[in-house]
């Protein structure tokens, strides 16, 4: 009996085929990379305004139950917690005005920024110090205010 064995041939891909891959790869992660992060961003600045809005709330309904605002002292703790500082207020819901009584903070981990009285004869004007976490700033690095709305 006569045998015949056939030489076996190497699978897998060659370096240029799996360079070519690593580039096309690249290329879309250039192309589809920014908008991905753009949108992130772009959430981001829509929770800290859906947080400023509900954090109004809060403050209103401290408010029709008090008949003032927090001071800019007592800032917006004084909806999670009794406020022992003047003016004291009168009608505090022992429940707080915020479900679960945490502040929340805003998407970059900062804490929003309150002031009673507000700018331009507002009750008051809370502030989310955006991306830099500093006063000012432009594109996402911007400031978002309650005064946006």
């Amino acid at each position: 009996m006569k045998y015949t064995y056939k030489k076996k041939q190497q699978q897998g891909f060659s370096l240029i085929e799996v360079l070519v891959v690593v580039v096309i790869m690249g290329m879309l992660i250039g192309l589809i990379g920014p908008n991905v992060l753009g949108q992130v961003d772009r959430a981001r600045v829509t929770t800290a305004k859906s947080d400023i809005a509900s954090l109004s709330q809060a403050l209103d309904m401290y408010k029709l139950d008090n008949h003032f605002y927090p001071t800019t002292d007592q800032g917006l703790e004084a909806l999670v917690s009794r406020p022992q500082s003047s003016p004291e207020p009168r009608n505090w819901n022992p429940e707080g005005y915020i479900k679960g009584n945490k502040l929340p903070l805003d998407p970059w981990d900062g804490e929003y920024v309150y002031m009673s009285p507000g700018e331009e004869n507002r009750p008051y004007e809370l502030i989310s110090l955006g991306a830099d976490a500093r006063l000012g700033g432009e594109g996402y690095a911007s400031d978002i205010s309650s005064s946006d709305r």
